[in-house]
């Protein structure tokens, strides 16, 4: 079995503060493809690392905050149908549904409302391309899946859950402090060849050391807070980034804890060196740290993986 991670983007957003796509990542299991998070730039980083829409098998969203899903509706159209090399057999898209802790939760989209809200508004182009390209149905191709996760605080919460699995992957979740957006989630892949763990946007957290202990590959977002203090932005977005996202320095004790074989920093919240923010994740962690860049490989075995 060949295993191969894609980080396809590694910036965090929604500012665009540099070169790097949106985050997204794509784990390749012989040849079939699972997309994580859909951020800016995904769909034509996908087509350059020569994924095509008919080796898709499912997409993951860890939570709804637009810079992971603003183009999983375009990664839909652009790879939908024969015309497009894309999917023309059914494909799953699974993630967190309604926010029960919001307010005004009973009428904010979870991801099968934002999956048939995206269909609905572009309704024409679709139908014109079943009728005039002989493509399929594409709302008939999408399994989308708000997930059922643990309620937020209960002792559940800090237990993995079951996610998906095929024939080549099983995938299971755990929820991670985002606040205030819930339900954040983290997920973890299982091949026969190693296993590849996404945190999400997340702050240093005890539960993601659990569902990531073991693995051989840990993918976890970190923040440079001394970037966004030295800007002068205001107290309340200074406070988001604080209390919910991880320094490097935090990812490196996450990847300790549950003991990875490899830890790759992406989703990269402000600017600095790479050497910045390796040597902050080393301090706490003594395996191999990358800093991960838009495009870049890493192939996964029963050892450790090798970037590429």
């Amino acid at each position: 079995m060949s295993v191969e991670l894609i980080t396809l983007g590694t910036a965090a957003g929604p500012a665009i503060r540099g070169p790097e796509n949106g985050i997204s990542s794509a784990l390749v299991v012989d040849g079939a493809f699972y997309m994580v998070d859909f951020g800016l730039g995904c769909t034509r980083a996908a087509h350059q690392a020569g994924l095509r829409g008919k080796d898709l098998a499912a997409g993951f969203v860890t939570h709804l905050h637009s810079d992971h899903v603003v183009e999983l509706p375009g990664f839909l159209l652009w790879n939908w149908g024969s015309p497009v090399d894309g999917f023309t057999a059914p494909v799953s898209i699974l993630g967190p549904g309604r926010d029960e802790t919001h307010p005004a939760g009973d009428s904010l989209a979870g991801t099968s409302e934002l999956v048939a809200h995206a269909l609905k508004a572009y309704s024409y182009d679709i139908d014109i391309r079943v009728h005039d390209e002989a493509r399929p149905d594409l709302a008939s191709l999408l399994r989308t899946v708000d997930l059922a996760t643990p309620a937020h605080g209960s002792a559940d919460a800090a237990r993995p859950f079951d996610v998906y699995e095929d024939s080549r992957v099983k995938v299971t979740g755990i929820l991670v402090e985002h606040p205030p957006v819930r339900p954040a989630l983290a997920f973890r892949f299982d091949t026969d060849a190693g296993s590849v763990v996404f945190s999400g946007d997340t702050a240093e957290c005890a539960s993601l050391a659990v569902l990531a202990s073991g693995a051989d590959v840990l993918v976890h977002e970190a923040v440079n807070l001394d970037f966004y203090a030295g800007k002068g932005f205001a107290p309340a977005f200074l406070n988001h980034q604080q209390i919910s996202h991880t320094t490097p320095e935090g990812a490196g004790r996450v990847a300790a804890a549950a003991g990875v074989g490899r830890l790759v920093l992406s989703h990269l919240a402000g600017r600095a060196e790479p050497e910045w923010w390796s040597s902050r994740a080393c301090a706490y962690f003594d395996g191999p740290v990358d800093v991960a860049a838009s495009g870049q490989r890493f192939a996964v075995g029963a050892a450790l993986a090798s970037a590429v």
